[in-house]
């Protein structure tokens, strides 16, 4: 079947233009300017004056939880929230239960999401002290990467002895993702305020608990290892202004060994929301100050910073009760992310071309994803339609993540997801979601 999306507003590779695409089957056949005549038939037309069409955006960091926590998200729930927010291919974590620490674990994900699925998918291999010597039966054309938890995490993940760390980065056959942050810094401030505030401190003492020392020493570290062994990394949720330090802006994407994502939640908010949103917003690494914020902002500008990725992590609401060290670590955002850096958009924080590099672009060009992310001929018809004229009012029954909450409840957004293809289909219209399409496995050319 042939679609034709005419009259849109097309953002693509820096430009911003009046023009039509043409869907044939899975795939773009046209991209066509203002002017330019189609010279196809097609089966279906759809008039999109006065909308945005954009790729689909790639998050390079989600927690589905499947399997095994299922309670707090599936791969199902989770990827039609994500359609419903524009987005058209994920890259899991691997903190499930079980871990994605073996073959078989690694296996099953993929059996699952070819199942149940509405997007394009693909799974990160978890690092542990022991299980290095299966680098070398990872295809690197269909795992995304390697995730390093350095110096934080649960679990047999914690890697943080010198040794294993070392070989980790001289042995790695993959992109290696890092979560950084460092443990014994976090355990001192954690006894520290503890004796000043008690078993339980209010979450706003969760940035001075998880500092920027924490995050700013292990960062150092793991960019000293990938210099040292040459290793691609890719840091993930860069939290301070003092890990920016460690970046650099002054070479092209192709061509930078590591690379660094930022969250939209430590886009977003900083400390000073604690107190209005609590627990909603607590998340590793904690957000901090709005002078981080506003560096983070600045990064993604200047190229310091290389994607918007949104660690959409979700957790029940009775999860979330407590303090900073009682309640669960975790936002749940990916549904309205989009929506809320376009919103940036609109407050002049960046420009709507620098978000579809950051969300669209940039993590095709960083993982290496076969024919995706751009809108161009003969890529993958991912793409999104967006209303730039659409306010509305986030409400509770319009989440689809199955833990049933959002931080952006209550919030009012200028922008609005019309349609949402994936490989050529329309999985979301409007508010309805066609739970007949699945998505495919992400192909890296590698």
């Amino acid at each position: 079947m042939r679609v034709l999306i005419k009259n849109a507003t097309i953002v693509n590779e820096g430009e911003r233009f009046i023009g039509s695409v043409l869907i044939n089957g899975k795939r773009i056949a046209e991209v066509l300017r203002e002017n330019e005549k189609i010279s196809r038939k097609y089966d279906q037309c759809i008039d999109a004056t006065g909308m945005f069409l954009i790729p689909g955006v790639i998050d390079d960091h989600v927690h589905f939880r499947e399997p095994g926590l299922t309670s707090k998200a599936t791969i199902y729930s989770e990827s039609r929230a994500a359609a419903a927010g524009g987005v058209t291919s994920f890259m899991d974590m691997p903190n499930t239960k079980p871990q994605t620490t073996d073959i078989t674990s690694l296996r099953d994900k993929f059996k699952i999401a070819a199942k149940d699925s509405a997007i394009n998918y693909s799974f990160y291999f978890g690092v542990t002290n022991n299980n290095r010597r299966l680098f070398s039966r990872l295809n690197p054309r269909k795992i995304c990467g390697i995730k390093l938890f350095m110096g934080s995490s649960t679990g047999n993940m914690l890697v943080d002895g010198e040794s294993v760390l070392e070989e980790v980065f001289r042995t790695a056959n993959l992109l290696v993702a890092v979560h950084c942050e460092d443990s014994n810094i976090i355990a001192e401030n954690t006894k520290q305020v503890m004796l000043r505030e008690g078993n339980d401190p209010d979450v706003s003492f969760h940035p001075i608990i998880r500092s920027t020392e924490a995050c700013y020493r292990s960062t150092k570290r793991a960019v000293e290892l990938a210099k040292k062994y040459g290793t691609r990394l890719h840091i993930m949720h860069i939290s301070t202004a003092k890990e920016l330090e460690l970046l650099l802006c002054d070479k092209s994407l192709d061509n930078k060994q590591i690379t660094a994502e930022v969250t939209p939640a430590h886009l977003l908010f900083c400390d000073k929301d604690y107190k209005e949103l609590g627990t909603k917003i607590k998340c590793n690494p904690a957000i901090k100050s709005e002078y981080d914020r506003t560096s983070l902002r600045n990064a993604v500008i200047n190229g310091l910073v290389d994607l918007i990725g949104t660690d959409h992590a979700p957790h029940r609401p009775e999860d979330k009760v407590g303090g900073a060290l009682s309640a669960a670590s975790g936002i749940p955002t990916l549904q309205f992310s989009l929506i809320a850096m376009l919103q940036l958009c609109n407050e002049g924080v960046f420009d709507i071309e620098t978000l579809v590099q950051k969300m669209c672009h940039a993590p095709a060009d960083i993982f290496g994803i076969d024919k995706r992310g751009y809108i161009r001929k003969g890529y993958s018809a991912d793409i999104v339609l967006l209303d730039p004229t659409h306010q509305h009012t986030i409400e509770k029954d319009e989440i689809l993540s199955l833990c049933g909450w959002s931080p952006f409840e209550g919030r009012t957004f200028d922008w609005s997801v019309r349609q949402t293809w994936v490989n050529g289909q329309c999985v979301y219209r409007d508010g309805v979601i066609d739970d007949s399409v699945r998505g495919v496995a992400l192909k890296f050319c590698r």
